[in-house]
């Protein structure tokens, strides 16, 4: 069982704060109050290392007990105590409560020293056994993800309409797509699924490469391309750094209803930013942050879903500058956002 989603039970920490801003964050004027909390938050070399591991990620108690080699005690602790200087927040996911650095707050007097503080930590390299540590708990969300759709092929599809199915949104990005200027050239389709882009994008390109990390869906989709006859697709399993390996670029890439599933987001922004040409096009299709716990289990999901500026930030911090942005409410109360990012 996945325990980055399902099997930890962190209700005794709710206490840490599930409010996205300490009170103090409201006050206009700085007085040693604010000032004792910001710094005594800042006084102490673990919690700085927190806040760089947070900075592009979340992660829950747990998982930063098992980064830092730390207790959960003295986890719970320490994030109390960036919790209440307003440097993380915090959101449930199930029965778990995440973490990661918390934006800029916008009528704090101390935003100078938010901004200093954080642009610092950046600065600094991350040890190398902090990497090591950081990318096994990655590998165990990739294998959990991986380990569902492997398990579960069947009956994704049936899973995945009670949120949102492709036949509900694939229209509109199919114009949103065609609404861009990039045409023709090479697109890259990261996580196909049951291949339903594929045809759309094999008749508006020159070549189609799809690639994914569940052996499953690349068969899926090989059905797809071989009932189309879609000679220019080529399917790839494995992720995106596979792709860097292979030096592949693309002039478009879309990304649809994946990133919940990926253990790094903004790795992937990362990624994606180098694959793409200079003049090339990101589109996004994703689901906007919800609190529909079920689709850990039934979908694989491993968040439940981002907020709009989760992927603007991504993608700043990725040289995309932000294009069009689109939203359509689904059914049971879900949201599907389509983003639409440039090579900068």
């Amino acid at each position: 069982m996945n325990k980055t989603t399902n099997a930890v039970n962190e209700t005794s920490n709710s206490s840490l704060g599930d409010s996205h801003k300490s009170s103090y964050l409201n006050e206009t004027a700085v007085n040693t109050a604010t000032l004792a909390v910001f710094f005594k938050a800042a006084g102490d070399p673990l919690r700085l290392d927190i806040l760089r591991v947070l900075q592009h990620n979340a992660y829950g108690v747990l998982e930063l007990g098992e980064i830092f080699e730390t207790k959960q005690s003295g986890m719970s602790h320490h994030l109390k105590v960036l919790a209440n200087a307003g440097l993380v927040v915090s959101r449930r996911e199930g029965n778990t409560i995440f973490y990661r650095r918390s934006p800029l707050p916008l009528k704090s007097a101390i935003k100078g020293l938010h901004r200093s503080l954080f642009s610092t930590i950046d600065l600094s390299e991350t040890p190398l056994d902090l990497v090591q540590r950081i990318r096994i708990i990655n590998l165990e969300r990739t294998r959990a993800s991986r380990e569902f759709f492997e398990q579960n092929t069947g009956r994704f599809n049936a899973n995945q309409d009670l949120i949102a199915s492709y036949t509900q949104y694939g229209q509109i990005i199919t114009e949103f797509l065609d609404s861009t200027s990039v045409k023709k050239g090479t697109v890259l389709e990261v996580g196909p699924g049951e291949g339903d882009f594929l045809l759309n994008l094999a008749k508006r390109f020159d070549q189609v490469i799809a690639i994914d990390t569940s052996k499953e869906m690349i068969g899926l989709s090989r059905k797809v391309v071989a009932k189309e006859k879609l000679g220019n697709v080529k399917l790839v399993h494995g992720d995106t750094g596979l792709a860097l390996e292979k030096g592949i670029i693309a002039d478009c890439i879309t990304l649809n209803m994946v990133l919940h599933h990926t253990p790094d987001p903004a790795a992937v922004f990362n990624d994606l930013s180098r694959l793409l040409s200079s003049d090339g096009v990101l589109l996004v299709t994703e689901l906007c942050d919800h609190d529909q716990s079920w689709a850990h289990e039934s979908c694989g999901d491993l968040w439940l879903g981002f907020e709009p500026n989760d992927l603007s930030g991504w993608a700043s911090a990725a040289s995309l500058r932000e294009g069009e942005s689109l939203y359509l409410a689904q059914r049971n109360g879900f949201q599907v956002q389509l983003r639409q990012f440039f090579k900068k």
